[in-house]
């Protein structure tokens, strides 16, 4: 069976949608398929074909302006040419233009399509134009054979904003490579850590644990790891707070010293508006690190005041405070996790299932 991934980014980029798509790409080779990665490169410093793990990437040129939409015409153009050749074409992610090409293009091959949908654009300008690019966007649902969720929420948010067939949509949650977290260690230190680890964008949240530090005592201090166009805003506000010698900040680090700081934090911290599923939680929770998380969309189903502990917004420093406080030497138990292996098994079956 040929398959086509369709994504915005790919690895070496990083993100939830490209860690996604990379991690499930190379086991669905592993299982007999032969997979494409159709994906753009806005930086243009990529090559435009490699092959990755073996897995062909093929890049095309992108306009992303503040790394948004992804428009790519001759990405468009590949696909309307080329789609009819593969037997499955599977889009990723709602929020970029490339998963819409796939749809337009749709010729002889199966279209699958996972959303990673948040209801909504990240910012002011973003919003203004998500209305119409929602009229836009039904045709990707309309022509979709198999719409793969990956939360209950995402499942409920697309069946409130747009008309789709029930039984064309299936959930299969974000799967990680639980091998890699295995061995992992704490190292011991004098501080407590709090780890935020994601993209930088206001509606993430990191805001919000730079300005409750000041509620804490001294020996709690902050780690943000990520990069994104928000970055500049976090690094003012904690020179405006004072609060330098307690706010680190990393990013492009190697995998290995990424899962170190997952495992040798006190507690992991998401305060994001929008969230289809929470990768970075689930990353947190297999390093052994408790969490405390905004109880809105798709992390809500993740709290269970076990392992993760939830606070309503508006944001209460206060309260906030207190529930990182409690949160500080609890540990993880009875949590079930995802595999990567598991969720590829679960789309390789949906695979067979729609050309079947």
């Amino acid at each position: 069976m040929l398959v086509s991934e369709v994504c915005h980014r790919y690895f070496p980029y990083i993100g939830g949608v490209e860690t996604h798509v990379a991690e499930i790409s190379t086991r669905l080779i592993r299982n007999g398929l032969l997979i494409q990665v159709l994906t753009t490169d806005p930086s243009g410093l990529l090559p435009k074909e490699e092959n990755i793990m073996g897995v062909k990437v093929r890049r095309f040129k992108s306009w992303a302006p503040n790394e948004a939409y992804y428009f790519s015409p001759s990405l468009k153009k590949y696909l309307k040419k080329s789609s009819s050749q593969f037997d499955i074409v599977h889009a990723h992610g709602y929020h970029s233009f490339p998963a819409l090409y796939a749809a337009q293009a749709k010729g002889k091959n199966k279209l699958v399509f996972t959303p990673h949908y948040h209801g909504s654009g990240h910012t002011f300008f973003r919003s203004l134009l998500h209305r119409p690019y929602r009229f836009l966007s039904r045709k990707i649902f309309s022509k979709a054979d198999a719409i793969i969720c990956v939360s209950n929420y995402e499942k409920s948010l697309i069946s409130k904003h747009f008309e789709v067939d029930a039984g064309k949509v299936v959930t299969i949650p974000n799967g990680i490579n639980l091998v890699e977290f295995k061995d992992l260690r704490r190292e011991r230190k004098d501080n407590k850590t709090i780890l935020y680890v994601g993209r930088l964008e206001e509606y993430k949240g990191a805001q919000h644990l730079i300005k409750v530090l000041p509620h804490l005592k001294q020996d709690f201090i902050l780690e943000i790891i990520g990069k994104g166009p928000y970055k500049e805003t976090l690094i003012r506000l904690v020179k405006k707070l004072d609060l330098v010698n307690r706010v680190r900040f990393f990013q492009d680090l190697p995998r290995g010293e990424l899962l170190q700081k997952y495992a040798d934090a006190d507690v992991f911290v998401l305060l994001s508006g929008r969230e289809a599923f929470g990768i970075t939680v689930a990353e947190a929770l297999a390093s052994g690190t408790p969490c405390v998380l905004a109880n809105t969309s798709a992390l809500t189903e993740w709290i269970d005041d076990q392992n993760c502990f939830g606070v309503e917004y508006p944001i209460e420093y206060e309260e906030l405070a207190k529930v990182i406080a409690r949160t500080i030497g609890k540990r993880v138990s009875s949590i079930k996790l995802w595999d990567c292996e598991d969720v590829a098994e679960k789309v390789s079956q949906l695979y067979s299932n729609v050309t079947a």
